[in-house]
């Protein structure tokens, strides 16, 4: 890992930090967030359709949850799951999932995700938002952790983020949707070592994180590789999601 991606994901982690208290305002539209009545049935539309899918995934078992955040999918996952491995780089995040789930069927973890080495295999593997935060100088070889961690036929599902600006804060739209013209013009760059965008807090403080928005076809590719077979959809505006398993090689 270079110096300059080393700081870059330093950053990224203080981000997230900073960032705990303030989480679900984005994914529950509220706040700065809230862009009408109109954009949030069709975010909690889309937020269902992923849903839909990961209760048909039927997580069960031994399930890891990686990047766990506060808690919005591990509530999920325990519906299902014999037990869940919430595994975060904040502290903090997992302060608030404990409290929004308080269930005794979930060990939590606070780890740097970009090191953390599985100590025993699991039956399936969860990403919520978290690939899109992977830079693709390291995405290859986390996934061979995730292959690595999910046991023969072991279960994969992730949800992430699709290049829709209005998914940001109603403050930083224009400066997103300049980052994203941006990179579409100099493909070259979004395909860099890490490319990042701007994300700025409510007290006004302002960080660069990794923000990489992956195809489909691409990740269907890189989780081929490690014998992941995986499905990949995305919904109208907001999400990409997908499913597969480990093949029993």
């Amino acid at each position: 890992m270079t110096e300059a991606l080393q700081k870059v994901l330093e950053e990224q982690k203080a981000y997230y930090h900073a960032r705990a208290q303030e989480y679900d305002e984005w994914f529950y539209r509220r706040g700065r967030y809230d862009h009408g009545a109109e954009h949030t049935r069709q975010w909690e539309s889309e937020v269902e359709e992923v849903r839909r899918a990961l209760v048909e995934a039927n997580l069960t078992g031994q399930v890891l949850d990686m990047a766990a955040g506060t808690g919005i999918w591990t509530q999920e996952l325990v519906k299902t799951a014999d037990h869940v491995t919430a595994v975060d780089s904040s502290e903090e995040m997992l302060e608030l999932n404990r409290y929004r789930v308080q269930s005794d069927k979930v060990t939590y973890t606070v780890t740097d995700l970009f090191y953390w080495q599985p100590v025993m295999t699991y039956d399936a593997v969860f990403m919520g938002f978290w690939l899109s935060h992977v830079p693709p100088a390291l995405l290859y070889d986390f996934i061979g952790t995730i292959a690595g961690a999910l046991k023969p036929g072991g279960k994969l599902f992730f949800v992430d983020s699709r290049p829709e600006p209005t998914s940001t804060s109603k403050d930083m739209i224009d400066r997103v949707t300049q980052t994203l013209a941006q990179r579409k013009a100099s493909p070259q760059f979004a395909e860099s070592d890490y490319a990042t965008i701007t994300r700025r807090l409510k007290d006004g403080r302002e960080f660069q994180v990794v923000k990489v928005y992956y195809l489909p076809i691409d990740l269907t590719e890189r989780f081929k590789a490690y014998d992941l077979s995986v499905t990949v959809k995305q919904t109208a505006n907001f999400f990409l999601y997908g499913w597969g398993t480990k093949l029993n090689t």
